[in-house]
Formats: structure tokens, sequence, C-alpha cells
């Protein structure tokens, strides 16, 4: 390879449905039952569901054989030990899941969880075999103020702390503004390519090129439908962090098959 030339890394799209408190086991299994036979192929896009701890069995159970991968929506960065209420990243492994989303907004605003928290969770994962789905983004007055950028660039230097660029090329970043999750409001396409791109040059900066090239960034903040295609569409988006549109069967099947 010439100097200055860049090796082109084909990113398989990710659309992960992140289900947050909802859904009981016998909504997973209608769900899974509903959507387990009409999958694209994993070496197309990669459709994965994040489910709430107390459904990831029922959701295993009916994934078997079909081509969704099963994500938690947390885990704890100890293997075992006195953590009341906690999920063991080992046990989670021995159970068959996947990925792991950590980081999420939710989590660091209603339960506190800092920037060494969500990276001393994704060396638990990475320990355990399992992969990390790292969420970052800004609030409202963060990008009002002008400083969106160093803000989700800053989260994330801090996420991949210590992290080999091994294991950075094959994790997950998501971008979720705030401002644009659960309130009907979404970034224009263009707002979430530039903060993706960031995110891009930031990894670049901390290892090279080649290892950002490898890294898959979603968009997540009102992926729906409509708008899936045009977010896709751009260079540094290679998935979505669907929240609502992913309760349903019949929009969730629609979000991973927008490339029909």
């Amino acid at each position: 390879m010439k100097m200055n030339e860049r090796m082109i890394f084909v990113r398989t799209p990710i659309i992960a449905g992140n289900w947050k408190m909802n859904m009981n086991p016998s909504e997973t299994a209608e769900f899974v039952k509903a959507v387990k036979d009409n999958l694209p192929s994993a070496d197309s896009v990669e459709s994965v569901i994040a489910a709430p701890a107390v459904d990831l069995p029922a959701l295993l159970e009916n994934a078997k054989g079909s081509e969704l991968k099963v994500a938690a929506e947390n885990c704890y960065f100890e293997d075992k030990g006195a953590f009341t209420g906690e999920t063991s990243p080992k046990v989670l492994k021995d159970m068959g899941v996947d990925y792991v989303i950590i980081g999420h907004s939710e989590r660091r605003d209603y339960f506190h969880e800092t920037d060494e928290d969500i990276n001393k969770k994704a060396h638990a994962i990475f320990q355990n075999g399992l992969l990390p789905i790292i969420c970052c983004g800004e609030s409202l007055e963060t990008r009002e103020a002008g400083e969106a950028e160093e803000w989700v660039s800053r989260q994330v230097k801090a996420a991949l702390k210590g992290l080999s660029a091994n294991q950075v090329g094959q994790l997950v970043i998501a971008y979720e503004p705030i401002w644009a999750i659960g309130t009907g409001k979404t970034a224009s396409a263009d707002q979430a390519e530039e903060i993706c791109a960031v995110i891009r040059k930031t990894v670049a900066s901390l290892y090279d090129q080649t290892v950002a090239d490898k890294v898959r960034i979603q968009y997540g903040g009102s992926v729906k439908p409509a708008n899936v295609k045009e977010l896709m569409a751009k260079e540094d988006i290679d998935g979505g962090l669907v929240g609502g549109a992913s309760l349903v069967p019949e929009s969730f099947l629609q979000l991973v098959h927008f490339k029909d």
C-alpha cells in the first residue's frame, strides 16, 4: 500500500433495537417469532435486539438458529460479588449474549454512571468475550453552547482508555444526542453525520486511521423507518440504535431492511 493511501474496509451495517424497560418474556417471544424468519442476512445487515435482563432468556431461546443477535442493556464491571441488583458480564457470556450497551444517556443521567464506570465496563465486556456498544452524546445546552464536538470527543476518549487497537476495531459506538431521544426530535442527517465523523476522527487520533475505519458508528435518536435510509446514506453512519420503533415487529423489519 502506498504512503497516504487508505485501506478500505466494508463495514457491515448494524441496526440495534434498545427496548429499555419495556416488554415481558411472553411479549419478547411473540416479537421474535414475528421477525426471525424475515431478517436480512447478517452479512448484509446485522440485526440486534437489546432487551431487559429479565427478558434475555426468552429472547435467546426464541432467537436460536436465526439471524437475530442479542444484546444486554447494561452490565457491571465485575464478574461476581456482593453487587446486589447488578448483571455479570461473565453470566451474559455464558447465556449466549453477543453485545452489551453501555454509557447510555439514561444510565449516565438517572444512575449517575461516570466515564470511568463506562471504561471499566468496556474492559470487563471484552475480557468476557462480548462486544460493547458504547453510547455518547450531548445535551441541548451543550450543543447550543457550541461544545458538542468537544464533549463527544472527550466521552469517546474516556470510554476507550486502555483498550487495544484490536479491541477498538471490533466495538460499536452509538452517537445519541440527548435532545433527540424520545422527544420526537431528530438530528438532521447532516448533523448526525457531522458528529459521527468527529467520533471517527477521535478514534483515528487515539489509534490510527485503519482502526478508525473499522469502527462501526450508529446514530441513535428517534430513528424510524421514515428517516433510516437518509441517515444510513451518510459516510460515517453505519447503523442505528433504535428505541420506540424497535418495539413493533413491522417497524423493526422495515429498519433492518432499509436497503430494500
